[in-house]
């Protein structure tokens, strides 16, 4: 009995070394994102959007490498967020392509969160609404602009339809009733407007 103490006395460092260079790591890569966090949500609060941007960028860094010590939620929720600070950083143009990125990747997944995918593809018709008034406001021809605003209206009707409450509903049927005005604004109204914001 002796014996057997001794040995597992003698054991622990190894086991702690272990632990250290294991799961230990996860969590420390853990604890240095949430602390990145901390100043990022901060930065947004403030709006200060590019330190925000810059905040996200290094939390997504930080991140555990091993896919198994942590939920992808985590990592999807932290690209929602960066992009939504990117298109408040003009970042537009960026952001709007990591979103659909983004929603196209979790729609192809079964297990994806129904919350999240909701939120990713608001902040995905609310870039294509902003990608389409700039557009309009460059004088591009309807055939480049119009895509983008039917695809906006899509999202949002998807998303009228998807809500669970009336007041989401309703937020939704704002939203895609101001897709509708924009397609069909004249280009020297939207002029006099000033342009929207998150």
């Amino acid at each position: 009995m002796r014996n057997i103490l001794l040995v597992g006395w003698l054991m622990l460092p190894v086991g702690a070394w272990a632990y250290h260079e294991g799961p230990g790591q996860d969590l420390k890569a853990l604890e240095s994102t949430d602390a990145v966090l901390v100043k990022a949500h901060a930065a947004a609060d403030a709006g200060e959007w590019k330190e925000a941007v810059r905040q996200y960028e290094e939390a997504l860094k930080t991140l555990p490498k091993n896919a198994d010590a942590l939920d992808k939620r985590v990592s999807q929720r932290l690209q929602i967020e960066l992009n939504k600070a990117r298109m408040q950083a003009s970042g537009l143009p960026v952001a709007r392509d990591e979103l659909a990125t983004l929603v196209e990747q979790m729609e192809s997944e079964k297990d994806t969160d129904a919350g999240l995918l909701r939120d990713a593809r608001h902040a995905l018709a609310r870039s294509q609404f902003f990608t389409t008034w700039l557009m309009r406001l460059e004088g591009l021809d309807r055939q480049v602009w119009e895509p983008e605003i039917e695809a906006a209206r899509q999202n949002w009707r998807l998303l009228a339809e998807q809500s669970s409450s009336k007041e989401e509903a309703a937020k939704h049927q704002g939203d895609l009733e101001a897709a509708i005005r924009l397609e069909r604004m004249e280009i020297e109204d939207l002029q006099g407007l000033p342009l929207p914001s998150e």
